[in-house]
């Protein structure tokens, strides 16, 4: 926070998608308690990295289960069926080590990650101390928020790629109110929504570009003012499917009424806590207990 009391930027984190990343992308580290660690070592990193690099309010969400009330409402939704052990095994490991470290944590149980990140940050940008805010992830969903007049965009961390407005129209072809839209015709793999047959990415952004919503599209091709390859096939698929669309969007709408912080200046960090040094000598990371150490006495 600055002198004005401004803060400048609000960080946002998929905790769940860094964990998963860092678990792919390092080499297997395994302590002598025969604990796997190398993706929470990897992420705790990560974290202070972003500290370094100038970050000062920082909300880190993570699915304390994968499972949510979304799939209560629909079968096929995303489990936790094939995830490794030893990676699943680390979710609780990297809650507890990043709350060492001084970062605030959403743990969902009822409710998902990417519905964290989504309430945090319009929380976070109602507040006329925040300048902008940032939703750390390169996760579809979160793009239903980007919002230029309040500060909301979403940041691609590895690619370095912040997402504005233009930026979701350019790469969806849909305005950020669109994208639950679009993704119930589209599907997403990652989540377990199959979405309509034949309703594919292009055809769906330009459906969505001219009309909006599912609710907007005429249920007859022949009223469609918008040319589009297939239009009759796609416009009888979507009335015999509304329902499984509707349900299908209904699942890609973040609830913004997850449970996150009380007010933004709880997102701000401090320093880490006294039980750090335990914590990573845990998971064999000593030095990183050093570095958060070393970056909050930099702020004093």
């Amino acid at each position: 926070m600055s002198d004005s009391g401004r803060i400048p930027v609000v960080h946002l984190i998929d905790g769940t998608y860094e964990l998963f990343r860092f678990h792919f992308a390092v080499p297997s580290h395994v302590t002598v308690e025969g604990v796997e660690v190398a993706a929470t070592r990897g992420v705790l990193g990560s974290m202070l990295s972003l500290l370094a690099d100038g970050a000062t309010h920082v909300g880190v969400a993570t699915d304390r289960v994968v499972e949510s009330f979304r799939n209560d409402l629909f079968d096929g939704y995303k489990t936790g069926e094939g995830t490794p052990p030893e990676l699943f095994a680390q979710f609780p490991l990297l809650e507890a080590a990043l709350e060492a470290a001084g970062f605030t944590v959403f743990a969902m149980v009822e409710h998902e990650a990417d519905d964290a990140m989504g309430a945090a940050a319009v929380r976070a940008a109602a507040d006329p101390r925040v300048d902008a805010v940032h939703i750390c992830t390169p996760d579809k969903d979160l793009a239903q928020v980007v919002d230029d007049t309040t500060g909301i965009a979403q940041l691609d961390r590895r690619r370095e790629v912040l997402y504005d407005r233009a930026g979701v129209v350019e790469k969806f072809g849909v305005e950020p109110g669109s994208i639950p839209d679009w993704l119930a015709l589209v599907g997403d793999t990652a989540d377990g929504i199959p979405g309509l047959p034949g309703w594919g990415a292009k055809s769906s952004a330009t459906v969505l570009a001219r009309y909006g919503h599912l609710e907007s599209i005429p249920a007859d091709a022949a009223d469609w003012d918008i040319p589009v390859r297939g239009a009759v096939k796609l416009a009888a698929t979507l009335a015999e499917r509304r329902d499984d669309a509707e349900l299908y969007r209904h699942l890609a709408t973040l609830d913004l009424d997850a449970p996150v912080m009380d007010d933004v200046a709880d997102l701000r960090w401090t320093g880490p806590a006294d039980h750090l040094e335990a914590v990573c000598a845990h998971i064999d990371a000593p030095r990183v207990a050093e570095r958060a150490r070393r970056l909050a006495a930099e702020r004093v």
